[in-house]
């Protein structure tokens, strides 16, 4: 990018809180009009950046899903080799599901896709959404003393943090900081200025065109265990009709229950063809299959091991596999390896 060129941006609103404003006659929340963006938050001209922006139909974030990742990651593509960088404006519930769905569905990506949002309307007096606005812009428009972007990812920005996309989780309904990475650490903490984790940022190896896979296989879920299952319950749950891969949260390093029961459950679904992967409900740590007797039983039947990865990401990464047309042996091979920086191994 030569000095003189200003950085072009490219804002695209899902919905979310970020982008309601009071009707100063019935002083309901509504969306607003983005392409008032400038009288809504005057401060963005100080930037003197070139903003264009893209208004879907605004839906709550909770209906956000594989459609709406197909839009936000066709507009990118469409749009690609036009703008420096990439804010997506979305509601925080489903933000990391959103934000790791995209990691994968945008490949080879080389230029920051920057996902924010707030806990209060941008119309409020003490809304966050202005300052992670205008945040979102300066990192997606940040780059090296080379020239490059200072983020080549898919990045949450929220309050004074900035997380990989397919390691952040929402961890709070009510504080501005809203989102933490736990098992890996932040790519920027914002303060008086914007501090770059350089080492942390993901670098790809080489410059390629950006391939765009936005077919998300549904046929997945996750299979929360708890203490008092029953067989009934597990075998009704993995004889779903036309489930393909199942994320089984675990209890701490990777356990479940060694009953002979439940381990032929698992093994008959995996006979079936069923990808089972393996991730802890705890929120720090991860899976580590061969530490505990229980966890071994499950490696030995054909489980495999998320690492730590989020939830978010392991169900995404399910999606996006299955979405290739893979088989079942060629998905549980893939899933093993990282592919954008989601897992530690």
């Amino acid at each position: 990018m030569s000095d003189t060129r200003k950085p072009r941006i490219l804002i695209i609103y899902t919905g979310g809180t970020i982008g309601m404003i009071e009707n100063p006659v019935t002083h309901a929340l509504q969306p607003f009009d983005f392409s008032h963006l400038i009288d809504n938050v005057p401060k963005i001209k100080m930037l003197d950046y070139h903003i264009d922006n893209i208004q879907f139909t605004p839906i709550d974030s909770s209906d956000m899903g594989p459609e709406g990742w197909k839009d936000i990651a066709t507009a990118i593509a469409e749009n690609y080799e036009d703008y420096d960088g990439f804010v997506v404006l979305h509601g925080t519930d489903t933000m990391a599901y959103t934000a790791s769905a995209l990691s994968f569905m945008l490949g080879n990506l080389h230029k920051p896709v920057i996902i924010t949002g707030s806990q209060l309307p941008i119309g409020e007096v003490r809304t966050d959404g202005e300052e992670n606005l205008i945040t979102a812009l300066q990192i997606a428009a940040a780059t090296t003393f080379s020239g490059d972007p200072m983020v080549q990812e898919v990045a949450i920005l929220f309050e004074n943090y900035l997380w990989r996309g397919n390691r952040a989780t929402k961890k709070s309904a009510d504080n501005f900081n809203a989102f933490k990475s736990h098992n890996y650490p932040e790519l920027a903490t914002i303060g008086l200025g914007i501090h770059y984790a350089e080492k942390a940022l993901w670098r790809p190896t080489e410059k390629k065109p950006l391939v765009v896979n936005t077919k998300m296989d549904q046929s997945v879920m996750f299979l929360d265990l708890h203490p008092g299952m029953t067989q009934p319950i597990l075998h009704h749950l993995l004889n779903t009709p036309g489930i393909k891969g199942i994320v089984m949260r675990t209890y701490g390093a990777g356990n479940a229950p060694t009953s002979g029961w439940f381990v032929e459950e698992i093994s008959q679904a995996i006979s079936r063809g069923i990808v089972i992967v393996n991730v802890t409900q705890c929120v720090n740590g991860g899976v580590h299959a061969r530490r505990y007797v229980s966890g071994d039983i499950l490696a030995n039947a054909g489980v495999i091991s998320g690492h730590d990865m989020t939830s978010e990401a392991a169900i995404t990464k399910l999606m996006y596999l299955f979405g290739l047309g893979l088989t079942p042996s060629a998905v549980s091979t893939r899933f093993t390896t990282d592919i954008c920086g989601e897992v530690t191994l």
